[in-house]
């Protein structure tokens, strides 16, 4: 695997890097778990750093990351979690030397992935989230003092606390839109072994999924944005010189067949959204009659 800084935040992204290499390097998983003030990304926003220099994600809007690599490395080390704070409105704050932007303040938990800890339950996520299975990711927060002098870091005994790091599938539609901290998990089975009295409670929805229907010139771009963002993207186009893998080798499904599959197909996959965008009157009204029975949040022409 060669080093890479990758800036996609969506998790189903970070997670697909991750997931091969998971043994073959050490990881560190960095989470947002509280803020204070305006801030880049809020609670709940993850990256994930590898003993190799690999970033994934990003969690500021570059200040910070290099600062939290080397944070990273140590947990690498040691072996312990570790609580930073950020401090932007302080002059006197390392954050506020090193340019961020933001003038918040952005609490961060450092947390070692391995086969020891049960990859903190990140292996169940990734495996929700290849499956488009939405649901709630639970972290303990180990020390509510942790951090009460700026730019500080707060080491924290991890053998009995990353482990507790746990996923639940929830087949609510409608999730709550945030990270929170509650008092004590919602979750019974994992009521009975925490000793902590805060978890960060992070709702994890699968990204959205994108039908392109006409692979023409201009849906070239288009592709190219949505996948940047970490988006899935599928493609639908009949016409034989259009829809070719060599101009969009990327995307995730390249559709064949007539109109009718793209019904059963974006049932399946589960498409959110759909761009009429073939130029041909007849291609797009045949695929707008093949989605009508599909519950889609966007659709465009």
């Amino acid at each position: 695997m060669s080093k890479t800084m990758n800036t996609s935040n969506h998790l189903s992204y970070l997670l697909a890097k991750w997931y091969p290499n998971r043994d073959k390097l050490d990881w560190v998983l960095a989470t947002i778990y509280d803020t204070k003030g305006p801030c880049y990304r809020k609670a709940g926003a993850m990256m994930l750093f590898s003993s190799q220099g690999d970033q994934l994600g990003m969690l500021s809007g570059g200040c910070l990351e290099s600062d939290i690599g080397t944070n990273a490395r140590k947990v690498m080390q040691t072996g312990q979690s570790l609580l930073l704070c950020y401090d932007g409105s302080d002059e006197d704050d390392l954050s506020f030397h090193l340019g961020i932007g933001c003038g918040g303040t952005v609490y961060i938990m450092l947390q070692q992935i391995n086969a020891q800890n049960n990859y903190l339950s990140l292996t169940q996520v990734y495996n929700a989230l290849k499956d488009r299975i939405s649901g709630y990711y639970y972290q303990p927060i180990v020390n509510e003092k942790r951090v009460e002098q700026k730019s500080s870091n707060t080491k924290v005994n991890s053998n009995k606390v990353v482990m507790q790091a746990h996923f639940e599938a929830d087949n609510i539609k409608d999730l709550a839109k945030t990270a929170s901290i509650v008092n004590r998990p919602q979750s019974k089975s994992s009521d009975d072994f925490n000793p902590y009295n805060k978890w960060l409670v992070s709702p994890i929805v699968p990204e959205p999924h994108m039908l392109v229907i006409g692979g023409g010139i201009d849906a070239r771009p288009l592709v190219n944005m949505a996948q940047q963002l970490g988006w899935q993207v599928s493609l639908w186009d009949p016409r034989p010189a259009n829809a070719r893998k060599e101009f969009f080798s990327e995307v995730n499904h390249i559709i064949n067949g007539e109109a009718e599959v793209l019904t059963a197909f974006a049932l399946e996959k589960g498409v959110n959204a759909a761009v009429l965008m073939s130029h041909n009157v007849v291609l797009d009204a045949e695929a707008l009659h093949a989605l009508s029975s599909v519950k889609l949040q966007y659709l465009a022409l």
